[in-house]
Formats: structure tokens, sequence, C-alpha cells
């Protein structure tokens, strides 16, 4: 008896808009069900921390009696706080601190004076310069130029130094600013007010400086 073989169906020919339109649906079913849920269950599109499972936030109760003024109390004046900006040169040697109210260039004494010394370097010129003129874009009435020392040597020796230190800055800012209406407080404090660790070389240095300070008017 021979056997009449099954004919095999063909499937029949789809069109390319057809398969295209089935592609497209497969790959958005495939992003999707990737973005729906992670192998632990959670979200991938929903913030950390607001998850179903988080728990809520903390109830505040607006008539809790701890939440209100004593009687007679009043709030504090609103103040703006200060905010410093503080700029140093990558060798430490210079450094600008700018607030709100103030203007206060750091130069290292290195820069200035050779060691032990109150004579202005060649170069101090030139950095004293720059900062005459920033005093003139700030429109600055007064002056603050004061000296500090590390804690090496006596008190009374590192005063008067620190002192004839700030004298020569200020005999230059003088002689460039040129302005009979700016006036000068100009001190020596020694080793007093330390910006940095006095029990290292890397620390004297930075405490060894002249700070020149002048209200800030502009922006």
């Amino acid at each position: 008896m021979t056997q009449t073989p099954t004919p095999t169906r063909t499937p029949p020919r789809r069109g390319p808009l057809v398969l295209a339109a089935a592609a497209a649906l497969l790959l958005t079913a495939q992003l999707y069900g990737a973005a729906a849920v992670r192998a632990d269950g959670t979200d991938p599109s929903v913030p950390p921390g607001t998850e179903a499972s988080a728990s809520p936030p903390v109830r505040v109760d607006p008539n809790d009696p701890d939440l209100k003024l004593p009687e007679g109390a009043t709030l504090a004046a609103p103040k703006v706080l200060d905010i410093k900006s503080v700029v140093e040169d990558q060798g430490g040697e210079e450094r600008r601190e700018d607030t709100n109210t103030d203007v206060t260039f750091a130069l290292q004494a290195e820069v200035l004076f050779a060691k032990d010394s109150a004579k202005l370097s060649d170069q101090a010129r030139s950095r004293i310069d720059a900062i005459a003129q920033e005093i003139k874009k700030q429109h600055a009435p007064q002056v603050r130029v004061f000296g500090f020392t590390d804690n090496l040597g006596t008190h009374e020796h590192g005063v008067a130094l620190s002192k004839q230190r700030a004298n020569a800055v200020q005999d230059v800012l003088s002689q460039e600013l040129n302005d009979p209406n700016v006036t000068f407080d100009v001190r020596g404090y020694a080793e007093d007010y330390p910006i940095a660790d006095n029990s290292t070389e890397d620390g004297r240095k930075k405490n060894r400086r002249v700070e020149v300070t002048f209200p800030r008017t502009q922006s």
C-alpha cells in the first residue's frame, strides 16, 4: 500500500510592512518588559526611596506647641550670611579672600622680603601694585595692612619686624593710590593669629605674611 505523503504547509507570505510592524511590537514589548521590573522585583523607573515599600514621610502636626514661639517671643531680624571665597595661587605665595563686605590679599613674606628683613624685594612692587589697582576698583576709603610672623624668635622681635613689613607695603600702596582720601590702619601682630601650623616649616611659611584688607563695594 502506497502512503501518500502529507503535503507541507507553507506559511503565508507577509508583506514587508506587516513584518516591520511585528518587529516593532516585539521590540517595544521587550523594552517595556525589561524596564518594568528588575530581577529583585523593583521598578527602575521609580527613584530610590519613593517605591511603595519606602517609609512614608514623617507627618508634622502644625498644632504642636513645640513648633510655636513662646508667648511674647519674636523672631530675630533676618540677615544675609557672609559667604567667603578663597583663591590661592599654586605655590601659596598669594591668597585672595572675598566676602560680602571685604577683600583681603595675603602675601607670603618670602615674596616681599629677604629673610628677617623689611626691605622689599624687586618682585614685590608688581604684586603690591596689583592690589592697589583692586583698591581703586573698589573705591575703598580705608585700607588695613597687617603684618605677621611665625613663632620663631621672641615676640618683641616679631612685633617689630611684622610692623616694619606692614609699613613697607603701606608705603608702596600709598604711592600708587596717591589719594589723600584713603586712610590706612597699619599693625604688626608677630605670631598672633596664625593661619597654619607653626610646628612645620610649610605652616610657618604661610604664617609669615602681610595682609591687605579693604571694603568690598563692587561685585
